[in-house]
């Protein structure tokens, strides 16, 4: 039904695109750009969304040729001869008998005090309460926590509970009364059935319990609906250059063409041969060494001392002091004695 209502509306967009185009163009030769590409660019996404389609429907088109031979053999296992005993007294209804028949005002869950922290949304005390993001599909939480994941639809005209920023439906409002009295305990059982059952963890929308699982609407490879998180971590080691000392090798190289240099000199020396050569004069010739002994300082001391002395030469000038002429009178006089006389005061 989703997909007839799409291609329904792709169908009148087109439409409507393609007769504003006619109306554009008409008979026009030249028509500017700004007028004619937005009306190309919407028929674009018409033809694209058009192909979406398409692949949607091959989709289920293969489902439902896979799913084929599991309704033979339920039809084979579960005959009417079987059923129809276990149906006896009981009345089935639909989806839409059901939530027909809890969308009136009796139906409605009544605030009780003992809700703490719980409120109940409903359609006149709520601004776009039909774009709430319900959990779990819109399924009822405690038919698939109590019922063995039984999944019913939920009917959000009961009351929709808002709890931690989360937004369930219910069946009824017995079930939702239920639900509110120990929403954690519920939510609990219900990632325990995901557990057992790992289909509804996608079905469900169950990613914000399961942190190892990736939605299947971001899956990197479609089909693979269940992918590890990439855990990244920064590591380094570090390693002694000679672990173990006595097995260094000096002749050790690393380079291959020093060791091909090596390996080309030694296969040179195969073909060489060595030639030694001994003289008359280097025959029966031996080393030498001579030691000698250094000569040795000596000093000589007599008994007497003596030495001479010279007289310094001593000049005085008379007559510069105290004269009263104008012309200055001056004599040098010699105070120097001669060496006899000095000797002599010496002694």
């Amino acid at each position: 039904v989703v997909v007839f209502v799409l291609v329904f509306l792709l169908e009148q967009n087109l439409r409507s695109v393609l007769l504003r185009l006619q109306n554009t163009i008409q008979s026009k030769t030249a028509i500017p750009t700004n007028q004619v590409y937005p009306k190309f660019i919407s028929l674009a996404k018409i033809w694209t969304g058009f192909q979406d389609e398409m692949v949607l429907l091959s989709v289920i088109s293969n489902i439902q040729a896979n799913l084929e031979p599991f309704t033979r053999s339920h039809k084979e296992v579960l005959q009417d001869s079987v059923l129809q005993p276990l149906l006896t007294g009981l009345i089935l209804r639909t989806d839409e008998e059901r939530i027909a028949e809890t969308s009136g005002l009796e139906g409605r869950v009544e605030h009780a005090p003992h809700f703490k922290n719980l409120e109940f949304l409903f359609p006149e005390t709520t601004r776009n309460f039909n774009q709430l993001p319900l959990q779990y599909k819109g399924f009822c939480g405690y038919s698939i926590a109590v019922h063995d994941r039984l999944l019913l639809p939920g009917n959000p005209l009961v009351g929709v509970l808002r709890y931690k920023d989360h937004f369930f439906c219910f069946t009824s409002k017995e079930a939702a009364v239920k639900f509110a009295a120990d929403p954690d305990r519920y939510i609990a059982h219900i990632a325990e059935a995901a557990k057992r059952s790992p289909e509804l963890i996608q079905l469900l929308e169950l990613h914000m319990q399961f942190s190892t699982i990736t939605p299947y609407g971001k899956s990197a490879e479609p089909g693979h609906m269940i992918e590890k998180p990439l855990t990244k971590r920064d590591s380094g080691i570090q390693t002694e250059v000679h672990p173990i000392e006595s097995h260094i090798d000096p002749d050790y190289e690393w380079n291959e063409w020093e060791m091909r240099r090596k390996a080309i000199k030694l296969a040179n020396l195969r073909t060489r041969i060595t030639h030694s050569v001994q003289t008359d004069g280097s025959n029966f010739r031996r080393n030498n060494a001579t030691q000698i002994y250094l000569p040795k300082t000596q000093d000589t001391q007599t008994k007497r001392e003596k030495g001479t002395s010279v007289p310094k030469p001593r000049v005085f000038i008379a007559g510069l002091r105290g004269c009263k002429s104008q012309t200055t009178e001056a004599y040098k006089v010699d105070l120097t004695l001669d060496v006899d006389t000095h000797n002599d005061i010496c002694d």
